[in-house]
């Protein structure tokens, strides 16, 4: 419920499936971060493994832990964080972890048994491929202090215990192709850790400037805060070339102009107004007179127009 300035209370349904969902400016922003790290998974697994590979992020979800348990895949590894509290999940389904561990062992990855039980050394080795797994995400999400160790595997039904069942969690699904077969595996986030990584990620992105701008005058405006050439002449008039030459400095010019005759005043060597001389304090000055009769600017204006 919320109250406006006005007194009057209005109401709005709330849809409480939808609460702590991403917007979508961070819902691009952790694919884009988690695309990178699946480039990199795969440089890191190709070197481990020997074989080529593709890792590359399928999905990006938000759901309950007891929604996530339908799909789950069977090999499941949690991950301390270090000085940070909680755990982020690793889920692998056992196809790709089988075809991993024959390639680790000197096979081809072929696998026929996909129903088969993991021996302690099969974990063992496992461990190092999680292990690297943590590695790279750590160097993609550069938290300060998260230092991912990889624990023993779960079973599904222990997943509560780092996860609260109600409690909503981000779930990003790779797919991998390896030596022509396909497999997937999870990362698990709990809500709070999900914080921590948009937090960071935010922190990472170049802060943008902020640019003012002001809104452009009318080009009307514009044009009438133009400066013009301006000047007071007396135009006609005509002078021996012997007064020029005779020049000299403090010399006097004598024009022959009849002091009721006015002067003009030109804008862009084009006449406006009839003008006298006159003094205004220390500073000489042009007294305008009446409009020159060539001055007509808005009829020729109106023409242009």
């Amino acid at each position: 419920m919320q109250k406006n300035l006005a007194g009057s209370k209005s109401v709005h349904s709330c849809n409480f499936r939808s609460a702590g969902r991403l917007s979508n400016e961070d819902a691009r922003s952790l694919a884009a971060i988690h695309d990178v790290f699946a480039r990199q998974l795969a440089i890191a697994l190709d070197a481990q493994l020997a074989t080529s590979l593709e890792v590359k992020l399928k999905t990006f979800d938000q759901l309950t832990l007891k929604d996530h348990q339908e799909g789950i895949p069977s090999y499941i590894v949690p991950l301390s964080l270090g000085t940070l509290p909680g755990h982020v999940i690793v889920e692998c389904d056992l196809r790709l972890v089988l075809m991993m561990l024959d390639l680790l062992m000197g096979g081809s990855g072929d696998v026929r048994d996909e129903e088969c039980e993991l021996s302690e050394i099969d974990e063992e080795i496992m461990r190092d491929v999680i292990q690297l797994i943590a590695e790279q995400a750590e160097q993609a999400w550069h938290i300060p202090g998260l230092a991912m160790t990889a624990n023993r595997p779960i079973k599904t039904d222990a997943l509560h215990r780092f996860c609260p069942p109600n409690e909503k969690i981000a779930v990003l699904s790779f797919g991998v192709q390896l030596v022509g077969a396909s497999g997937s595996f999870n990362l698990v986030f709990p809500a709070g850790f999900l914080n921590v990584l948009i937090k960071q990620n935010k922190l990472d992105q170049p802060q943008k400037k902020r640019l003012w701008s002001f809104p452009t005058a009318p080009i009307r405006e514009r044009i009438l805060d133009c400066e013009m050439q301006v000047s007071a002449e007396l135009p006609g008039l005509k002078v021996a070339v012997r007064d020029l030459i005779a020049l000299q400095p403090g010399s006097v010019l004598k024009l022959r102009a009849p002091i009721q005759t006015p002067g003009v005043l030109t804008a862009g060597s084009r006449a406006i107004y009839e003008a006298v001389p006159v003094r205004n304090g220390a500073q000489r000055a042009a007294q305008l007179g009446r409009r020159s009769p060539q001055a007509d600017w808005k009829s020729e204006e109106s023409r242009n127009g």
